[in-house]
């Protein structure tokens, strides 16, 4: 594990800044605290900072082939290496480390770019070509290590953060507008587009070769197959299979020669992942969760219940709400863009309490994009079968009449309100952006960003730009309804999740893993029939049987949480102030993006409970401090609470 970065002049004219190349590596020195290495040759330059995890002694980086002609440096874990070793070696290649890195390069003379194939992990690497002037990059299947890069006529430029890429002196921080529908629906960009304009990150389960001229091919190497349908067996079967899979993913995760540990939320996904930990070794197992003094936000009860049976060695932290706070422009800084949930900030904390105890932690992130564990899956499959009748009966007149009264209407309380919009009869039901998207992900939807955004704005605002990636990968998709809605959703929603997932575990700087996103398996779970994996509006139901016997059952079927905090019961009184002045300051308002009586009535109405704007807050706070701590370098924001470190608790 490792940040990666490197510059390539195209041409051949110039050659590679060294100090340039130094500057990346050290804007992301958090990635790799233990070593750092570079590469500098003519037009070419690699670099990489190390957090050593895997042959600690000989696995210093850039590693060149047996003639060094092939430079790589690679950000990840090949799980299978050695495997490929013993395939490479018999072929005559000749190693002089144990690291999976140099596996990579001998498996890229071999197989050349077909390599990635091979390969089972996370990874984002790079490998230049002394001979053919060539560099060669390639993404892990689901995104799971992040690489972003700049390319013009002079240069071509990739680092594992954005950060690192804007530390080239040529580069400067400069708003993408185009990523601004998407932000303020989703909370995250899910195409190759990044905040950043002429920033790109290359998409997952892709690659990418640039020549010496700068002339660039990006190219999907691997996707998820459709399944043929009408092929089904047993749940038990299915259970049975699951199980071997995913047994096969947890052991081939704790390769490492360092401590290795687990994020322990109390949910079933990490409670599974920490219970099969436990069945592979026989020492203690080193378990880390994080909670709020606010109890009905706390998992921390759970997790000590799946700790205390796995007789794990536990460790806690508490975060209070001024200590979240504080902590949130540093973090949006991290993640050089907005953040999309409140949930990674706890992360953020519980990674670096993890930290001061192991090295790699594994974690439960995939398991419900891949097994449909989100209520919204069953949800929708209920929705559209009612909406389908509701319009066949209903005149089109009667159902606008209660879809607006649903919005307006004073005699009905806020959550309630807030329940009945996400059901057919509040959904305008035409479209699967309304149906689906606009339901439970956009907090500001196409018809509502007419309304905040200012005219320059709207006049460019097309419906495209809300809804355009996810919809590609909608209308990509093959199969059942709920093969249909996984398929998108791993492909956008989860890529934004491991992208924090990554950012905030190295911030910290520990590794995090996720074996349920060993492509085997989710090849595997993402065939499940919805009748084996659904029952009412509950998934997972293949993952519960198969931890059954693991776990308690009162973790197995406990209500889904899906790691809460108290953002909605935190605003109020002065704190709620606070953001709204922020948010209607004269340096606010000068950027020229929102309505100020938009943004005046929002607050008024959060207030009122007259509608819960919790997730549009968030929206408009996030992109308020990353223009603020990202844009314009500002490093002393904050929203009149207590010091960070004031109240920190640990266990």
């Amino acid at each position: 594990m490792c940040g990666i970065a490197g510059v390539v002049k195209c041409g051949g004219a110039n050659v590679v800044d060294s100090g340039d190349l130094r500057r990346m590596c050290a804007a992301m020195g958090h990635r790799g605290p233990d070593d750092e290495g570079f590469y500098l040759k003519g037009q070419a330059g690699l670099g990489m900072r190390r957090l050593s995890i895997i042959d600690l002694a000989t696995g210093h980086q850039p590693i060149c082939n047996e003639d060094g002609t092939l430079w790589i440096v690679l950000n990840g874990e090949i799980y299978n290496h050695a495997t490929l070793r013993r395939q490479l070696e018999a072929r005559g290649h000749r190693y002089k480390t144990q690291s999976d890195t140099e596996t990579v390069i001998h498996a890229y003379e071999e197989y050349g770019r077909d390599c990635v194939k091979h390969f089972k992990g996370m990874f984002a690497f790079a490998i230049w070509d002394e001979k053919a002037r060539r560099l060669f990059i390639a993404r892990d299947r689901f995104g799971i290590k992040p690489l972003y890069y700049s390319a013009t006529s002079k240069s071509f430029i990739f680092a594992s953060e954005i950060k690192s890429v804007l530390a080239q002196k040529d580069l400067r921080a400069e708003l993408n507008r185009a990523c601004l529908p998407e932000f303020l629906a989703f909370g995250y960009v899910s195409g190759e587009e990044t905040f950043y304009k002429g920033i790109h990150t290359l998409m997952p389960g892709h690659l990418l070769e640039l020549d010496e001229h700068g002339d660039l091919l990006i190219e999907q190497y691997w996707d998820l197959k459709s399944h043929d349908e009408n092929i089904n067996h047993n749940s038990t079967y299915y259970v049975e299979q699951y199980r071997d899979l995913l047994e096969k993913a947890v052991s081939s995760h704790l390769t490492s020669d360092v401590p290795v540990g687990v994020l322990l939320s109390g949910g079933l996904d990490s409670s599974a992942i920490a219970a099969l930990m436990t069945k592979e070794r026989d020492a203690a197992l080193q378990t880390f969760s994080v909670g709020y003094s606010e109890q009905p936000y706390s998992e921390l009860p759970y997790a000590r219940v799946v700790a205390k049976h796995l007789n794990s060695a536990h460790h806690e932290v508490l975060i209070t709400s001024d200590q979240f706070f504080n902590a949130l422009p540093k973090l949006i800084r991290q993640q050089d863009e907005p953040i999309a949930w409140p949930s990674s900030v706890a992360l953020y904390f519980v990674a670096r309490l993890a930290a001061a105890h192991v090295k790699v932690v594994l974690t439960g992130e995939g398991s419900d994009e891949t097994l449909a564990g989100y209520t919204r899956y069953a949800f929708t499959l209920k929705n559209a079968a009612y909406n389908h009748v509701y319009k066949a009966v209903v005149p089109g007149a009667v159902r606008s009449l209660v879809r607006e009264r649903i919005g307006n209407s004073s005699w009905l309380s806020a959550p309630m309100r807030r329940k009945l919009s996400h059901t057919f009869l509040a959904r305008y039901g035409e479209t699967w952006n309304s149906l689906y998207f606009d339901n439970f992900f956009s907090a500001f939807g196409f018809q509502d960003q007419k309304k905040l955004l200012m005219p320059d704005f709207t006049q460019e605002l097309k419906e495209g730009a809300v809804y355009g990636n996810v919809l590609k990968y909608w209308k990509h998709s093959q199969g059942e309804m709920l093969h249909r809605l996984l398929y998108t959703d791993i492909k956008t929603y989860l890529v934004a999740l491991l992208m924090k997932q990554d950012k905030m575990s190295m911030a910290a700087s520990i590794e995090s893993r996720v074996p349920f996103l060993d492509h085997e398996l989710v090849e595997f779970a993402t065939s499940i029939p919805a009748s084996v994996q659904l029952r009412g509006i509950s998934g997972k139901q293949v993952l519960k049987k198969a931890m059954a016997e693991l776990l308690p059952d009162s973790i197995v079927n406990r209500p889904k949480l899906g790691f809460p905090t108290p953002w909605q019961s935190w605003l109020s009184g002065k704190r709620l102030n606070s953001i709204e002045e922020m948010l209607l300051e004269r340096r606010s308002i000068e950027r020229g993006f929102f309505r100020p009586s938009v943004i005046r009535k929002l607050f008024t109405e959060h207030r009122g409970n007259h509608w819960d704007h919790s997730d549009r807050i968030w929206r408009l706070l996030n992109f308020e401090l990353w223009q603020r701590v990202c844009l314009e370098g500002s490093s002393n924001e904050r929203l009149n609470v207590a010091d960070e470190e004031s109240s920190l608790v640990q266990h």
